[in-house]
């Protein structure tokens, strides 16, 4: 059975914005590190990214589920369009700080909480609940490829021709998107309109009562937790433990890229083959390991083939968490129960960081990787009562 034609449209539109993201994260700590040598400043730029989930995430999910969710997408990629647009003329009359660049990236974030909760409540109107699986992987394919594979290297390139010149590629690709997702079929649904603040509490009430979900969404808030605590010094790792070159960091990042393309790609056969919860569990053990082996590896084709076996779990406990989400939250709360989610999910990220720099000050740069394995490996211990549970009764 066929993607259907309305999909294709969303993934093409998806590459198109991902692979301007990508180029906008080689060239934002390029332009923080020219603006200030502050740690604390520049960290700040990463930190701003991050804050809107933790402030919007609940009323923006409220706005997702109550409007129509393709206008929400593509007004959110035409704010982003002119958010890119005045950097790229900022940075071309130098008066560009620290203090906008941090503005820039909070802004930024905030239309991302939009776009990415209606993103992923839209794509089961769009797609048969069995075609889910593969059409989230292919989802999570071509993100990591434009973010983490290909965006990257242009925007670096971009970037030393001229500073603005990334952050211009960046408009261009939000609005190439804004007029792709512009052409998506208008999906009529009936909502009953109730006060912001009780339509939150409904998405809250709804994950917190389903046992299995909101088990997943407390270990995602772990797992991110422990990944920010990991690749918060893998750059140190990589360069000083390891002694890679910028060119070998950037072959380091992209193993870990074309990892989790794989997985995006093979993850509806793994499911068809083992089934969901045994793949689910796969990928959460897998993830431990390979956190706990990377702080051993011994040269750079280890790191990097630990690192590919870490993005490929992590797409696929991604796809499946998502798949999960969307077959089991009614319509009309998917917005909702989608921002609680992932409030939980990345609100930690920035703690896990700072623990990051913490732990490898302490015990050295090889140690984050292992000690965030074992925190993951005690959480996935806690939660495996619940998920064995599904597998014998997952019906309930």
């Amino acid at each position: 059975m066929k993607l259907p034609r309305p999909y294709w449209r969303l993934w093409s539109a998806a590459a198109v914005d991902n692979v301007g993201d990508g180029a906008f994260t080689a060239a934002v700590p390029l332009l923080a590190a020219q603006l200030t040598h502050r740690p604390v400043l520049v960290s700040a730029v990463s930190a701003a990214s991050y804050a809107p989930w933790l402030v919007f995430s609940l009323p923006f999910g409220a706005l997702v589920d109550r409007y129509d969710r393709r206008r929400l997408m593509v007004l959110s990629q035409i704010t982003q369009t002119g958010i890119m647009a005045f950097t790229a003329l900022a940075v071309v009359t130098g008066w560009f700080g620290i203090g906008l660049l941090v503005a820039m990236a909070f802004t930024l974030g905030a239309c991302e909480v939009v776009f990415g909760n209606a993103a992923q409540a839209i794509v089961p109107d769009l797609v048969a609940p069995d075609l889910l699986h593969r059409a989230n992987g292919y989802q999570n394919t071509v993100t990591y490829l434009g973010q983490q594979f290909l965006g990257p290297p242009v925007g670096s390139a971009l970037f030393t021709v001229a500073a603005a010149a990334p952050f211009g590629l960046n408009a261009v690709s939000f609005a190439g998107s804004a007029v792709l997702i512009a052409g998506l079929p208008r999906i009529t649904r009936t909502v009953t309109p109730r006060p912001l603040g009780a339509a939150i509490k409904d998405g809250l009430r709804w994950l917190w009562r389903h046992r299995r979900l909101r088990t997943l969404a407390l270990l995602l808030g772990v797992n991110t937790f422990c990944f920010a605590m990991g690749t918060s010094t893998l750059v140190l790792l990589a360069t000083h433990t390891l002694h890679a070159t910028a060119a070998g960091y950037g072959v380091l990042l992209a193993a870990a890229a074309v990892g989790g393309a794989i997985g995006g790609l093979v993850n509806a056969r793994l499911v068809a083959w083992l089934g969901a919860l045994p793949a689910l569990l796969l990928s959460l053990g897998g993830n431990v390991v390979a956190f706990l082996a990377i702080g051993a590896a011994p040269a750079l084709p280890a790191l990097a083939a630990l690192l590919a076996v870490s993005g490929f779990a992590t797409t696929i406990w991604n796809v499946l968490a998502l798949t999960l989400r969307q077959q089991q939250v009614p319509d009309d709360l998917r917005g909702r129960v989608n921002s609680v989610y992932r409030m939980i999910g990345w609100g930690l990220m920035p703690l896990g960081a700072l623990a990051g720099g913490a732990v490898a000050a302490a015990l050295g740069t090889r140690a984050p990787f292992p000690v965030a394995g074992a925190i993951r490996g005690v959480a996935l211990l806690a939660a495996l009562p619940v998920l064995l549970r599904d597998l014998r009764h997952p019906g309930d």
